[in-house]
């Protein structure tokens, strides 16, 4: 069986098409104490985030990933099975509240699935400086639309033939880059939700985590099947993310929807930054 290199930084990291990581019996990776301090640790943050922002966390998680040493690939990936149990617990807070729309997140969720599969295929053939680079301008895409559009407190989701028929193209894209980029999509659908469909705030949140359910399970198992996916340290993500995930939830009730969109632009930002100096130095490593 062939292996590749692929490189994380400065850093190199071999990787086997069948297990992607030195593996335990039944492909879980071996993580020392510090790696799963770093994890559950990352998991609770990424749960506040998802709750508050409707998110699914992998704008924390994939930096985090990263900075243990996986590459922007393997993160990205392992980042989407985290997004699993997160998406769960966040979309029962939400929906107790009233706050999702079934119908649209099933329209999303059918192109999402569709979506996903072609961002696995791309996840697993772009180079991994392409993929840094790609990171870094949806997160400078993000802020802009935060920081120039406010979401409305009140609102709701019209649903007609044409609207379905965007909701599930809206899906397909954000499936795509769900899949590329290692996120849940909640930064894409979020806003569009608010902006396209006149979804409330927090409509928007509910909604754009109950689509993620299905979407990363679907991106997931084409990950795993590239074996691409650490799914031990996913897992430890995730099912810390799901504790914490009710919290940033009320949290995001108690703020304004302008409060909220200002401090979720002002968390991207410092992701952008850095981010930006890795994917530099990324760069700087392949031309050398």
């Amino acid at each position: 069986m062939s292996e590749r290199m692929e490189t994380n930084g400065n850093q190199p990291i071999t990787t086997s098409a069948a297990t992607a990581a030195a593996t335990d019996g039944g492909g879980l990776e071996r993580l020392d104490r510090r790696s799963v301090v770093v994890l559950i640790c990352v998991g609770l943050a990424c749960g506040i985030l998802s709750g508050l922002f409707g998110i699914g966390g992998g704008t924390i998680i994939v930096p985090a990933l990263v900075w243990l040493g996986l590459s922007q690939r393997h993160a990205a990936a392992t980042s989407l099975a985290a997004i699993v149990p997160t998406s769960i617990s966040g979309v029962v807070s939400y929906a107790t509240e009233g706050n999702v729309n079934w119908i649209a997140a099933l329209l999303l969720a059918l192109g999402v699935v569709v979506g996903s599969q072609l961002g696995s295929l791309l996840l697993s053939r772009l180079p991994e400086v392409a993929l840094r680079w790609i990171w870094v301008v949806f997160l400078i895409f993000v802020i802009i639309q935060q920081v120039t559009f406010t979401p409305p407190r009140e609102g709701h989701i019209v649903l007609h033939v044409w609207s379905g028929l965007f909701l599930v193209l809206l899906g397909c894209v954000t499936g795509a880059l769900a899949g590329v980029l290692g996120i849940g999509g909640g930064a894409i659908m979020m806003p569009a939700l608010s902006f396209l469909f006149g979804a409330s705030d927090l409509m928007a949140r509910g909604t754009s985590l109950l689509v993620m359910f299905p979407g990363a399970i679907s991106g997931t198992v084409a990950n795993w099947k590239r074996g691409i996916v650490h799914l031990k340290s996913g897992l430890i993500v995730g099912c810390c993310a799901a504790v914490t995930a009710p919290l940033g939830t009320m949290m995001a009730g108690w703020l304004t929807p302008r409060a909220g969109s200002l401090l979720f632009a002002a968390w991207l930002t410092f992701l952008a930054v850095r981010s930006t100096w890795t994917a530099l130095k990324a760069t700087r490593a392949a031309r050398a």
